[in-house]
């Protein structure tokens, strides 16, 4: 089946690509009990019966002592850090090491960039990697999760869906400003502490418009070298 138009837009919040984990997509080959007991996660979505299920090892993530940190590294060497908020979104933040630990993120790109509003990326719909994601539980307030009080304020890092409240996968967004009229609506679980200039800067490459109409798509790809996490 063919997959919906992705969001995380100002007002809208649609992206005119394809986004990996659209719910119209068949399901998807990773599946959290793989990774439970490396990163000690966590809450899988229950796709069957629209609810969580509690899954894992005794070292849970929400338990960790010190956040998970990432590290983003782009093809021309510049690096972008930051954290991971388990206790925020747990199936977020274990769903995100998941794939950023198997190398998904690797040769993927920032493909949207909206001045002053966010940079988006982790489209792997379009590549032999699109199996290896999976559509994940919506943890954000609207979507019945309410314990998800990080607001969307620069360099904060959060999850891009398509409408489907459950639909999110492996596009991420990172914000410039301000975008609060998200909180609540998206699944916020991490923030950039260092190296935002590399994200910053994306905003001054050439860009063309995209399918929604938006000068946001890059003319020449900003592709990630690499992305890891260290737990």
């Amino acid at each position: 089946m063919g997959a919906k138009k992705h969001f995380s837009c100002r007002k809208c919040h649609f992206d005119g690509k394809k986004h990996v984990s659209a719910a119209a997509n068949s399901p998807f080959g990773l599946q959290f009990g793989a990774f439970a007991d490396t990163i000690g996660v966590i809450g899988a979505f229950d796709l069957s019966s629209a609810r969580t299920r509690t899954i894992g090892s005794e070292r849970s993530a929400m338990n960790m002592a010190q956040n998970p940190t990432f590290v983003i590294t782009m093809a021309d060497g510049r690096e972008m850090k930051g954290e991971l908020y388990p206790e925020t979104a747990p199936q977020s933040v274990g769903n995100f090491i998941a794939l950023a630990n198997s190398g998904f993120y690797d040769g993927l790109t920032f493909h949207r960039i909206v001045d002053g509003f966010m940079a988006q990326g982790g489209d792997g719909s379009d590549s032999a990697k699109a199996s290896e994601a999976q559509p994940i539980y919506g943890e954000f307030a609207s979507n019945g999760f309410s314990q998800n009080t990080l607001s969307h304020q620069r360099g904060v890092v959060s999850m891009a869906r398509t409408n489907d409240p459950n639909s999110a996968s492996s596009q991420f967004f990172i914000c410039y400003g301000d975008a609060s009229f998200l909180d609540g609506k998206y699944a916020a679980f991490g923030k950039v502490v260092e190296g935002m200039e590399t994200v910053d800067d994306f905003c001054k490459v050439e860009r063309v418009y995209n399918s929604m109409g938006e000068l946001a798509m890059p003319k020449e790809p900003l592709r990630i070298a690499k992305a890891e996490v260290v737990l």
